[in-house]
Order: structure tokens, then C-alpha cells, then sequence
């Protein structure tokens, strides 16, 4: 078990020992490892990745490292943050909802933080109850010409209800996010939103455009934005869609919702800090790699269950599929030798999965690392009452914690897979806050760096998705015709 000093923990102990992941098997990867960790040296330092080139066949910087710490120069800086509060004034008692259109990282980093702070029912709550902030919701991740009239009409039906009780029109905002401005799944639905709620008499519209901030060769968003006056954010060169949710690309979201960034970014960079040590059994993220590498490698354990324990974690689960199917999914290694490494994430969640995945993870292939999350204390509980003492089974659950119930299904659920032969593993984060969960999401981003590094294959592109890009433009130009 390895324990940072915030009580961020790696409890490994059902991945790593006899019958497991074994003592000779990291040892012999200790060459291998001692490369890693100086390439993520390198990285740091000069955003250099060995071999590592953009979809433009062009050298590019790997930067994510560098979101942590808040520098001038740096991607996140304090003249960015200060940039980012004033969005956080303008929406505060001022808009009454904001659309976050994006797909991809834009869309999936996005809605951890809105799940995590946020919660379900955050939109059903008062104005006093968000503490001004307005309600929140989420488009351009589909092509989905159902959901995209059902909140239109959403949007609609929350205009006339404040031109009803406020006497004024409301206030909606689209926060665009496109690098390029021509990804058709979010620009799509914004052209369609924008122009249906452009025409509505109630609503007073507003955009916010978050896209490649290059004023020479300007973007078609960016070009857009300059034309209509509206108001810009970054997404920078060297942060890749899976990481950009410490760049203004999850930050401008963060900043609608009053979320603390700075305790966010603090959790990354404490974390980054602890990365900096070369002993593997100190240092989480390279510790993650190498046992999750050597299980696939030397135990055929091939795919990844990320299984947090709480709903509002799901989104974890679902952000993390992206990191690790983007970074490591590779037909190509550095060499240019074929071989289709990767190892395939599922996304589950606890208690709900114990109910209809688990029976594969106990009895299917030898085949899967099931990666547990759990909040040790959370800041609401309930004990569970003896309403019903006439019916025993249920009186037999009660005067428990919900928690402590949770944490016995976890428990058992991961000594089960042990007892056979079942490789698994915890996460532990002592309260789900933004310093905590910044800490997590930088641990399994690094992580992944380095196992990129131990396969020898380019973490930071995504040559597979460009191959869709290609044959669908034409498509699209046919289809017009």
C-alpha cells in the first residue's frame, strides 16, 4: 500500500505478491522504468516527447505537466486565472444556464467536475441554493437531433418561466469548445441551438468560445469569435482533448460553476510533486503503470474495469476510457514496428455493477484488473433506520452507515476476486473534494505517460481517430450533394 502525506492511497495489495503480479516481474522492467521516469523528466522540463509528433506530421510539445503549476508563462497562469474569474463574475447572478458544448476531453472532463460538485439535481435547486451560479447542462457529445430539441425546448420552457416569476427574458450562455471549430458533433448542435434560441423572444443569448487562441492563423470558431465579440478562451497547443481538463478547457466550465480551481490544480500539483521520485514503490503513477503493464504483459491481464464506488464517480469512469484508449491504443510503437498494443477499459460502477457485470469479473477470462475507487469519508451519511422491525432481513441492516454499507460491498466484492484469482486494486481519496479528485485524475493521466513509455508507444497522439475524420468529410459532402 503506498500513502501520500494528503492520505491519497494506492492499495495494491490484491495486484502485486504471489500468484499476482510479482516482485521479479517489476524488477525486471527496472531498466525499462528508469527510461520512463527520465523521459518524464524531459517532458517536464521541455515539453519533449521522444517520437511524438501532432496529426500534422509536425513536432509538438507535450505540455499537460505544466497545468499544475500557476506561473506566468505557463498555460495556467495568474493572469488566466484572474481571465477565468471574470467569467465566474459575469455568470454569478447573472445567467440563469449555461450549455457546455463539447466532445471528446471537451465533453467527458467536463462533466467530472459538474458530477463531482456539483450533482444530479444541482438544476433543480434555487438560485440561492447554487449560490448564483446558474443551472448547467451539456450538448454537442452526439449528433442526437432528439436530445438536441429536448433541450431547446428545456431552455424554452426556463425562459418563460423566469419572463413569468422575474419579469425579464433569462439568460442563456453557450460555452463552444473547439479547438478547430469544425468538429461536427458540437458545432452541429451549437448552429442548431444557437439558431433556434436566437430566434426566441424570451431568451437573451450569450456565447463564450473556447478554441485555439492563434490570432495569426485564426480558427473558424476563433474567427468567429472576433467577428461577434465574443468572449475567448484557450485550448492550447500540447494538451491533448484527455488532459485538457486542467487547461481553460474544463477551467471555463469550472469557473461557471464557482468550483475552487486553484484547490483542483493544487491536488494535480501536489501529486506531480510526488511523481518526481524515482523509486517506483513512492511514486504513484509509475507504480500504477508498471503493475497494471506487467499484469497485461506477463499475466495476459489485457483489460482495465475502473469501478468507482459512489454514482457521482461514474463520470471518472467514462473520462478515464478516453485517457487510456487514446494514449494507449496503438497500432505503432515509437519504432514504427507493428504492434497493436492497449489494453481495453470498461467502464463500471459500484454498488450498480456488483448487480450485472460482476458475475463476468468472478468467473469469466483471466483477462481484467478491476480498479476500485473509494471516498473514505463522506460529507453527507445516513444511518440506515429500523422502519420496518416486524420484517427481520430488513431490521438486520439497520443501525449501519450507508457508507460503511457501501465500503463491506466494495470490501467483499474485492475479496471475492481475490479468493480467485482475480487481480485487483484501490484508489482511496480521504473526502471527494477538487484537491483530492485533482490529485486522482493527475496520478491516472501521468500513469498513463509513463506506460506509454514502458510500451514504447506515442501516449500523447491518436492517429486511429484521425482515420474516421478522413473518410468522413466526404461522406458528409455526398450527402449534401
Amino acid at each position: 500500500m503506498l500513502q501520500l502525506a494528503s492520505g491519497f492511497t494506492f492499495d495494491y495489495d490484491n495486484l502485486f505478491g504471489e500468484g499476482k503480479v510479482t516482485e521479479a516481474d517489476v524488477k525486471s522492467y527496472e531498466a525499462d522504468l528508469k527510461k520512463a521516469h527520465e523521459a518524464m523528466k524531459v517532458m517536464r522540463e521541455k515539453g519533449f516527447i521522444k517520437a511524438h509528433l501532432s496529426k500534422d506530421g509536425d513536432p509538438e510539445k507535450v505540455l499537460f505537466s505544466e497545468l499544475p503549476y500557476v506561473e506566468e508563462g505557463h498555460l495556467n497562469s495568474p493572469s488566466s486565472l484572474k481571465h477565468l474569474q471574470k467569467l465566474t463574475d459575469h455568470v454569478k447572478n447573472n445567467i440563469d444556464a449555461v450549455v457546455s458544448l463539447g466532445i471528446g476531453g471537451s465533453y467527458l472532463g467536463n462533466r467530472v467536475l459538474f458530477d463531482t460538485y456539483c450533482g444530479e439535481f444541482w438544476n433543480d435547486k434555487t438560485d440561492e441554493e447554487r449560490g448564483g451560479f446558474p443551472r448547467i447542462y451539456f450538448s454537442g457529445n452526439n449528433i442526437d437531433p432528439r436530445r438536441t430539441k429536448d433541450l431547446i425546448d428545456q431552455l424554452k420552457r426556463l425562459a418563460g418561466v423566469i419572463k413569468s416569476h422575474k419579469k425579464r427574458k433569462g439568460k442563456i450562455l453557450l460555452l463552444v469548445i473547439s479547438k478547430s471549430g469544425g468538429t461536427l458533433d458540437t458545432m452541429s448542435n451549437f448552429m442548431v441551438m444557437y439558431d433556434a434560441l436566437l430566434k426566441e423572444e424570451n431568451i437573451e443569448l450569450e456565447v463564450v468560445a473556447v478554441t485555439d487562441p492563434n490570432e495569426e492563423k485564426p480558427t473558424l470558431l476563433k474567427k468567429l469569435a472576433n467577428e461577434k465579440g465574443w468572449e475567448t478562451y484557450s485550448v492550447p497547443d500540447g494538451v491533448g482533448g484527455r488532459f485538457s481538463i486542467f487547461c481553460e478547457v474544463g477551467l471555463s466550465l469550472a469557473a461557471c460553476m464557482g468550483l475552487d480551481i486553484e484547490s483542483f490544480l493544487k491536488g494535480a500539483r501536489d501529486m506531480d510533486e510526488a511523481c518526481k521520485t524515482e523509486d517506483v514503490w513512492k511514486n504513484p503513477a509509475m507504480l500504477n503503470a508498471v503493475l497494471k503493464f506487467a499484469a497485461y504483459k506477463k499475466h495476459g491481464r489485457s483489460i482495465e474495469v475502473m469501478m468507482p464506488y459512489g454514482d457521482y464517480l461514474k463520470s471518472v469512469s467514462e473520462w478515464y476510457i478516453q485517457l487510456l484508449a487514446e494514449s494507449l491504443g496503438k497500432q505503432y510503437d515509437k519504432d514504427g514496428k507493428e504492434v497493436c498494443y492497449g489494453r481495453t477499459p470498461c467502464v463500471a460502477v459500484g454498488t450498480t455493477d456488483m448487480h450485472s457485470q460482476t458475475q463476468q469479473h468472478q468467473e469469466g477470462m483471466l483477462d481484467k484488473v478491476v480498479q476500485f475507487i473509494k471516498i473514505k469519508k463522506w460529507a453527507n451519511d445516513f444511518v440506515i433506520p429500523n422502519v420496518f422491525p416486524e420484517a427481520q432481513k430488513l431490521a438486520d441492516i439497520s443501525g449501519v452507515k450507508m457508507s460503511d454499507a457501501l465500503e463491506v460491498a466494495r470490501q467483499s466484492n474485492a475479496d471475492a476476486l481475490a479468493s480467485n484469482g482475480r487481480y485487483n486494486a484501490c484508489f482511496i481519496l480521504p473526502e471527494l473534494t477538487m484537491y483530492h479528485l485533482g490529485e486522482l485524475l493527475y496520478m491516472l493521466a501521468m500513469s498513463v505517460a509513463y506506460e506509454g513509455e514502458l510500451a514504447n508507444v506515442d501516449a500523447f497522439n491518436q492517429p486511429g481517430v484521425e482515420a474516421y475524420k478522413r473518410i468522413m468529410g466526404p461522406k458528409l459532402q455526398e450527402l449534401k450533394k
